[in-house]
């Protein structure tokens, strides 16, 4: 059995920590639209996170890692952005996807960049994919509906 070591720890939990703020930030999106599309789709996105949180969390208990709780302050100035563009922004919804669409390519480089590492055990390495390849998914979807819009 393969165990983290701190560098892996602190990578890991850098990656719950945006993962909180995407949560966050979904949510913010969703509260800040009337296009129900829109609505639905940041609430499925919300809720999406929150269950990469909770893996995440489990994967790093598994190696008796702490795990430290709340937001970044990027997360929480990102929202504030999001909040801003949508009360200026004559199309709020677009530029809210375009946020999105932002933010998910972020994720898959951070995704990409924590998976580099050799010293990952099988099952945190499986996670990781599973959940980077569900964002890439996601964001082709995003790709499309900025497109339609």
């Amino acid at each position: 059995m393969n165990t983290y070591t701190d560098k892996v720890g602190n990578k890991l939990n850098a990656l719950l920590e945006k993962t909180y703020d995407a949560e966050k930030g979904y949510k913010k999106a969703a509260e800040n639209t009337d296009n129900m599309v829109l609505k639905t789709f940041f609430n499925n996105k919300s809720k999406q996170r929150y269950d990469f949180g909770h893996q995440l969390k489990a994967e790093l208990n598994s190696f008796g890692q702490k795990i430290e709780k709340g937001g970044s302050l990027t997360g929480a100035t990102h929202r504030a952005w999001m909040d801003i563009k949508s009360v200026l922004t004559s199309d709020s919804g677009e530029a809210m996807l375009q946020e999105a669409i932002r933010g998910e390519k972020a994720a898959v480089e951070e995704y990409n960049e924590v998976l580099s590492d050799t010293t990952l055990p099988q099952s945190t390495s499986a996670i990781l994919m599973q959940q980077k390849n569900q964002i890439e998914m996601d964001l082709s979807k995003e790709k499309i509906m900025e497109s339609i819009k």
